[in-house]
């Protein structure tokens, strides 16, 4: 009874993080959308130079473990340059920031995976690059991206745990708190546990919903 007495008083100042949390996924979805889209972009249309600048980007962000990008930009980077942005905003550029190198491959894929003979026939129509880009490429490939951008959604809000290492007011440092006072440790983490487990479900369906509402009949990857 007292464990359940714990989880009862304590579940209101946890789910106030679940919000902190929401704002820190759809901020970096958000972010590594507005990033990751010029990038794929550029990996397949752009010169030489920018496709290398792309893909060290990309290798960066990937090949360095989140938590260690969150000490690097908070407290060395944005210190450096005198940018106080707070825990929360700082959280949420990284989380962005690794996003986008995660997007901008989904995306990449979208993209490749429709037949190169659009962009000529594109330019066929007297139609720049840009424009056929922008009105024939990305509109297909955005759509064959959902489903991937409901993993990196996923993927996105497990990372966010590792925020409250910064402080950051999100699921998990409220849990933790609440934990490391009552020593109550396996009850509240089941119960942080449980709380991340229906925001993930909750927003696949959303994305799988979406993913439905978007579909074109007898539209495949290949353009038939």
């Amino acid at each position: 009874m007292h464990t359940l007495s714990t989880i009862f008083e304590a579940l209101p100042y946890i789910l106030e993080g679940t919000a902190v949390t929401l704002v820190l996924v759809l901020g970096a979805l958000f972010t590594g959308f507005l990033l990751g889209v010029p990038m794929a972009v550029a990996r397949g249309y752009a010169p030489r130079p920018f496709k290398w600048l792309v893909a060290a980007y990309v290798w960066f962000f990937r090949g360095v473990p989140v938590l260690l990008l969150l000490f690097l930009f908070y407290y060395g980077l944005f210190g450096l340059i005198g940018l106080d942005i707070g825990t929360i905003g700082a959280s949420c550029v990284v989380l962005g920031m690794t996003s986008a190198a995660y997007q901008s491959q989904i995306f990449r894929g979208s993209i490749q995976s429709l037949p190169a003979g659009q962009m000529k026939a594109g330019r066929a129509l007297g139609m720049t690059d840009i424009q056929t880009i922008r009105t024939i490429i990305l509109p297909q490939a955005l759509r064959l991206s959902i489903p991937g951008w409901s993993n990196e959604y996923s993927i996105l809000l497990k990372d966010s745990a590792m925020c409250f290492a910064l402080g950051t007011p999100e699921i998990m440092a409220r849990t933790h708190f609440v934990a490391s006072r009552t020593y109550e440790h396996l009850p509240l983490y089941i119960t942080a546990g449980l709380i991340y487990f229906a925001i993930t479900m909750a927003g696949v369906a959303f994305l799988r919903h979406v993913e439905r509402k978007t579909r074109i009949p007898g539209y495949n990857a290949a353009g038939m």
